[in-house]
């Protein structure tokens, strides 16, 4: 008998909203998106970080809730887990969601709402894709690292077996709503932090937008929210323009989003989370960028510009854990995570990313060691 194929392809489209008091009555933006004949059943799981920087959030729910009671219903008391790792490393958070839909009768014409970073973010949208195979996802992010870059994207995950985002999948949410009032109660680490992937981006994509960011650093650094709306905003819309034009659901080889995040991700494991995800990728950064230096594919004037804007935002470029030798073990497990052959993005100018499929062990480690200068002197450019 001959074999029988089939080909078939589904269209993914969903919205990203930029807003200010998403829970006001007047702010009709939630309501509008989720509203149908029959109103649905709306459940809540929010990072107690969030919750307890905003005391009044979840009587703003409530309150919402109850002014649009004809069109939607909370079918429980919103869920409160810890943000950060913890949220994907712990599996009893992911259980009590499950378990929510089974108890409350959370099908896939309801919406599972998370609000928070993305960590809770990440495995609240792995609970809601695994449940009745894909319930309705809204998420609401409340730091820059979630508004600006994986709160926007298509991947939810857990950490198992010792190793970040091992569990996961690829379901696009069914809206992003990004209310910029979260951000002012934000610590000076996670207003930071979240920089830290609007630079990658830049740097493998946009010229331009770097250079914005040179001359808005004071002004970052500052905390100004102008500048950080814009860098928000610039920085989400060019991570959708490339889950819409390349390869989303990750069947390649090809992560040019996750320039840095191999030794940051083993960096992560390394200080068992001390260091906060956007804090590890601007070193990962920092650590490619030289690597690029050194390899003589970027000039010296390019890495000192890369060097500058990190130190002038605030960021750390070294910490000892680089120099143990299980940093190097990052390549191994990133390219095992996506499988086939090892891609690394590294740069060819800034604005321009370049693949390559090796790294020089012993030019990791004079990476390491230059970060290691760059980090006690003040370097001009």
């Amino acid at each position: 008998m001959k074999p029988i194929q089939q080909s078939f392809s589904v269209p993914f489209q969903y919205q990203v909203f930029f807003t200010e008091k998403l829970f006001h009555p007047s702010n009709t933006i939630l309501v509008d998106l989720i509203k149908s004949k029959q109103p649905p059943k709306v459940y809540f799981v929010i990072d107690s970080g969030v919750a307890d920087a905003h005391p009044e959030l979840i009587t703003q729910i409530r309150q919402y809730a109850q002014h649009y009671a004809h069109q939607f219903t909370l079918c429980a008391e919103p869920l409160l887990v810890p943000g950060g790792e913890q949220a994907k490393n712990d599996t009893d958070y992911l259980q009590q969601i499950v378990e929510a839909t089974h108890l409350y009768g959370i099908d896939r014409h309801s919406y599972i709402i998370a609000v928070g970073g993305g960590a809770v973010l990440d495995m609240v949208g792995f609970a809601s894709a695994v449940s009745h195979r894909g319930i309705r996802h809204i998420r609401i992010p409340t730091t820059v690292l979630s508004q600006n870059d994986s709160g926007v994207g298509v991947k939810n995950s857990i950490n198992y077996f010792g190793k970040k985002n091992y569990l996961g999948t690829f379901a696009p949410p069914f809206a992003v709503i990004n209310d910029f009032d979260f951000l002012s109660t934000l610590d000076e680490r996670d207003w930071r932090g979240g920089i830290s992937e609007a630079i990658k981006v830049a740097l493998i994509k946009d010229a331009a937008f770097f250079a914005q960011m040179e001359e808005q650093a004071e002004a970052l650094a500052d905390r100004e929210p102008e500048p950080m709306q814009s860098l928000i905003y610039r920085c989400a819309e060019m991570h959708l323009e490339h889950i819409g034009g390349g390869d989303p659901f990750e069947m390649g080889s090809s992560r040019p989003l996750d320039f840095g995040h191999w030794a940051a991700h083993k960096l992560e494991q390394l200080t068992n989370y001390s260091i906060r995800h956007g804090e590890a990728v601007a070193i990962g950064i920092a650590l490619d960028v030289t690597y690029s230096y050194l390899k003589g594919m970027i000039t010296e004037s390019a890495l000192h510009r890369v060097i500058h804007l990190m130190k002038t935002l605030g960021f750390t470029l070294y910490v000892p854990e680089l120099k143990q030798e299980e940093i190097l073990k990052g390549l191994g497990e990133f390219r095992e995570h996506l499988g086939g052959e090892l891609t690394i993005m590294l740069l060819e100018e800034i604005g321009k990313g370049v693949e390559i499929h090796e790294m020089d062990s012993a030019l990791i480690r004079e990476a390491i060691s230059q970060l290691e200068v760059f980090e006690k002197m003040d370097l001009e450019v």
